[in-house]
């Protein structure tokens, strides 16, 4: 089942999909662009994987790693399908990446691998921008990378873990303003979904709400205000976003 979280007449309203947009839980159909998208899950804590495509780490002139590079992400970078982005002026490139998102279901403590699937509630798309010019080093990514505001688009739909038959062959694209400019397949990830769980479990309890971004393969362009960005996963869905100028940090810059 592919379920959504959408806003619609001053109210949030749990969504399925149907053939011509979404069904409210009333029953009621509403075109795609009659709602406000929402995540489609309200995130307790993200993590997320740095360098989990060996493609990726060596399009950045990196070294695949050795063990699981993870940092978190606050709860203010993720928005909806077909949100906006704000692009910071004079920064030189901002790039997308299209990422498989794991959503926990069961909470998870030293898990084993062989186990793993059974803490998961399902899957959804996540485009997890990132502003090169403030890259510190390659394991960390500071806060002016992928903390920013909007940074993070996320759905449409969250997915159950039931329907997806093997997570770990899934194909990646992102079109930007309709060009295809990244292709890539989750069974390339350098650390697979099994082992991210084992692995973070293994220290600590990952909750319900809990979400996983898993990386991204390799092809980056610099996006810029005005350009359309969809990233899609084969049968999760096609995430799309539009980037717009910060007009917050432009007044702050004047």
């Amino acid at each position: 089942m592919k379920r959504a979280r959408v806003a619609f007449e001053g109210a949030v309203h749990e969504a399925n999909a149907a053939a011509s947009g979404v069904r409210l839980a009333c029953g009621r159909i509403l075109r795609e662009d009659e709602v406000v998208w929402l995540p489609p899950v309200v995130p307790r804590t993200i993590f997320a994987l740095g360098l989990n495509y060996a493609d990726h780490a060596k399009e950045l002139a990196f070294k695949a790693p050795t063990e699981p590079l993870v940092f978190l992400k606050g709860p203010n970078a993720v928005i909806g399908h077909r949100g906006t982005t704000p692009r910071p002026p004079d920064v030189g490139f901002m790039h997308y990446e299209c990422e498989l998102a794991v959503v926990i279901g069961e909470p998870a403590r030293a898990t084993a691998r062989k186990d793993a699937y059974r803490h998961i509630a399902g899957y959804t798309v996540a485009n997890d921008y990132a502003i090169r010019d403030y890259l510190e080093n390659y394991y960390r990514p500071n806060l002016r990378v992928k903390g920013r505001d909007g940074a993070t688009p996320l759905g449409p739909w969250l997915v159950d873990a039931a329907d997806v038959r093997d997570p770990m062959n899934l194909r990646l694209t992102t079109r930007v303003n309709g060009r295809l400019t990244q292709e890539g397949s989750t069974r390339d990830m350098v650390f697979d979904i099994p082992f991210l769980i084992e692995y973070l479990s293994a220290f600590m309890t990952l909750g319900t709400g809990d979400v996983i971004l898993t990386g991204t393969p390799e092809g980056l362009v610099d996006v810029k205000p005005g350009d359309e960005v969809a990233t899609e996963i084969e049968g999760i869905g096609c995430l799309v976003n539009r980037i717009v100028e910060d007009e917050a940090e432009s007044g702050a810059a004047g």
